[in-house]
């Protein structure tokens, strides 16, 4: 087991991935399948052949099936009671697009991902995504923004830039722990994310069964 010890005075940056919500029942995103099989690099891709046709269908992404079947397991719920008892002090940023962390308590959280249970303008028209977990069987029935534009899923499409950077990296900055859990740091920028902490001098702690 993994003691992790923290001090009055640290603060915590969490960062999760897979793992936390593969154990929890949820498939990581990148092994869905998307339109007609193709995989989901295909599907959900900026300027991909699918991206079109399938932008805004979220049961293509399987946002209503497993995910909602899932329910929080006991490390999402450690890090929310972590969270409790810390306050400031911590900050979760997750690579998964499902809602477990919430659902287990925890606010203080980004996803850098985007979110499954939320849509946006196809147009990036500026206005706040919209809660959506909706199953849809065509595209006819996605919803239209206020601006007219055609809804479409609330995550990061292969090719586009992480959510919410800016403020990540001024967490990492701030941080003097952080612990990583359920993720290899195989994917850039979150691979960084060790490598910029222990930069600033903060100790970090891996949690998982690969070697990160």
């Amino acid at each position: 087991m993994t003691k992790i010890s923290i001090a009055p005075d640290d603060r915590v940056f969490v960062l999760t991935g897979a793992g936390i919500s593969a154990r929890a029942g949820c498939l990581p995103f990148a092994r869905r399948t998307g339109c007609g099989g193709h995989s989901i690099e295909d599907v959900c891709t900026t300027g991909g052949v699918e991206a079109e046709s399938c932008a805004g269908v979220g049961v293509l992404l399987g946002a209503s099936s497993d995910g909602a079947k899932a329910e929080p397991n006991p490390a999402h719920v450690a890090l929310a009671e972590l969270e409790a008892r810390l306050g400031e002090r911590f900050f979760l940023c997750t690579q998964n697009v499902d809602d477990l962390h919430e659902r287990a308590g925890s606010v203080r959280l980004v996803h850098m991902h985007g979110e499954l249970t939320k849509a946006r303008c196809e147009r990036e028209c500026g206005r706040p995504p919209v809660e959506d977990r909706k199953v849809y069987k065509s595209l006819d029935e996605v919803g239209r923004c206020a601006c007219g534009g055609r809804l479409r899923p609330h995550i990061v499409f292969f090719g586009e830039i992480p959510l919410e950077m800016e403020r990540i990296q001024d967490e990492i900055q701030k941080a003097t722990l952080m612990v990583v859990v359920g993720t290899s740091g195989s994917v850039y920028p979150a691979a960084n994310f060790v490598h910029w902490a222990r930069q600033r001098g903060a100790r970090t702690v891996y949690v998982g069964p690969e070697a990160p």
